[in-house]
Formats: C-alpha cells, structure tokens, sequence
C-alpha cells in the first residue's frame, strides 16, 4: 500500500510519500458510532430528523481552507510508516522527516528533506539487506544533506515541491469525496469518502485504489476539527484488497499560522546530491 503526496502537494521525494509503504498494518474499524444519526451527502434528512447532510459535509469542506495558506504542521502515518514536517509558506520554506520500514525490513529508508526556496535538500539513510546489495548505498548514505539540482527535479513530484500547492494529504479533494457524513460529537464526524480520486490527491496511489474495486466508492472515515472549525485530524480506514490487509491512513494537522521557518542545513553538511540518488527516485 502507498500513501502519496509531497510532490504534488508538499514536499519531498516521492518516496517520502510512496512509500508510507511498508507492509499493511492489519489495522481495521469502523468509522464513528452506529448510534449516530446517517445522512448522505446528497443533502437528504435522516430519518430521524437530524440536520442536513450538507451542514456536516460544509462543516469538512470549509476545515481545508486553512490549509492552503500555507503555515501549520503535519503527519501522515499509515502502514507502518510515518512523515511529520511543516509548512512555512511566509518564508517559502518546508521541512519533513519519514521512516519507511523497520529494522525486520528488506529495505528501511529514512528521510530528511529541507525546502527553502530556491533550494532542496535530502539526507538519506537506507539499511536493510535490499540496500547493502545496491551498489551506490554508500554514495547515498553520506550522513549529509544532499543539494538538488532544481534543473534536475523540475516537474518530478517525486522530489519537487510547489509552494502552491502546500496540503501534504490532498484532505480538499478528499473531503469533496465524501459521500455519506454524520456527526459523532462536537467536532467529530464519522462517514464514508469515494477515493477514486485520491490519488489526484496524492494522498494514495493508483495502484492501491484500482486494487480496492468497488469499495474505493464508499471507504470508511473519520474526522476531527479544532475549536476553529480547522481540520485536525483525517483517518481513512482502507478494507482489505486482494493480498492487502484492511489499514488505516491518518493525517493530522496542527500549529495553523504558528509554524516556524524550516532551518538550512549548516554549509559544512551539505554535498551535491549524486546521478544515482535522482535515479533512486526516478
């Protein structure tokens, strides 16, 4: 399974993204309570009287907004695989750290990726049995940050990042997607998003997506907003397809117009990236 963006959308090398990959987590659940009163979001009432499905589906739409100015903090995490960064839009600048794999993985990788427009850096450690047989491992694994040729990643949504296009997850395209949304408590919602179009959103690939079938139609969601009616926290409970186990995909967001100004990385710890790490990521 591979969780997707940062190209796109934030930042980063494309297996940053692709690869909240790892194998499947096995992790299952139903989203919200079936307590709940069910709406669609067509707009029917449920029912049992309970509000529109248009006021719960706004109420998720319109916690996306704050997103694209640009200036908060985030996570991805999903099939045992994490990224955590920030966004600075004020000083066009972002930064994100991922762990790929573990110790037990064929091939373990670990990212550190600073952007600061104009420039990008990546500091990469691969282990694992998979990375010792790759014969560059030790141009790649340097211990510092390696410059990038903007020339070289212009367009690759792999290794490029765009300062327009700040939200790590897509959440507005997939809150677009939802198809059936309820309220389970203040600033809680619980329902069902249509996927097909996550991967334009770079939050899955389309590999994942084509394997789910039908089900990719109504996948099971929850989410959370703050006291501001900002988006906190997004989790897509992903069913099982084919040889893949049923897991889940959380995105949160935090620290909105107080994030801070990702930092260079010391002159003294930076090389040129190497041909073999744009073709790692090609």
């Amino acid at each position: 399974m591979t969780v997707r963006r940062l190209g796109a959308g934030l930042v980063a090398a494309a297996l940053i993204s692709p690869a909240l990959a790892a194998c499947a987590s096995g992790q299952t659940g139903t989203a919200g309570s079936t307590a709940s009163p069910t709406v669609t979001a067509s707009g029917t009432a449920s029912p049992s009287g309970a509000p529109m499905a248009g006021d719960a589906k706004q109420a998720l739409l319109d916690s996306t907004k704050e997103i694209s100015n640009g200036n908060f903090r985030f996570t991805l995490t999903g099939a045992g695989s994490t990224a955590e960064g920030q966004v600075h839009q004020p000083s066009q600048s972002a930064a994100m750290k991922v762990a790929i794999g573990g110790p037990s993985s064929d091939l373990a990788m670990k990212l550190d990726v600073i952007h600061y427009k104009p420039d990008s850096w990546v500091k990469l450690e691969l282990t694992g049995p998979t990375a010792n047989s790759l014969p560059a491992v030790k141009q790649l694994n340097l211990g510092k940050y390696q410059h990038l040729d903007q020339a070289r990643i212009k367009g690759n949504r792999n290794l490029g990042f765009d300062f327009d296009k700040v939200d790590p997850a897509g959440s507005a395209v997939l809150t677009q997607g939802i198809t059936e949304v309820r309220s389970t408590g203040a600033g809680a919602y619980a329902g069902t998003i249509d996927v097909t179009k996550a991967a334009e959103a770079g939050s899955l690939n389309a590999a994942t997506i084509a394997a789910l079938g039908t089900q990719a139609k109504t996948v099971p969601f929850t989410a959370k907003v703050d006291p501001q009616g900002r988006l906190s926290e997004l989790v897509l409970q992903l069913p099982a397809a084919g040889q893949t186990a049923a897991q889940e995909i959380r995105m949160t967001y935090s620290d909105y117009g107080a994030a801070t100004a990702a930092q260079k990385p010391p002159a003294a710890q930076v090389v040129e990236a190497p041909a073999e790490l744009y073709s790692l990521f090609n």
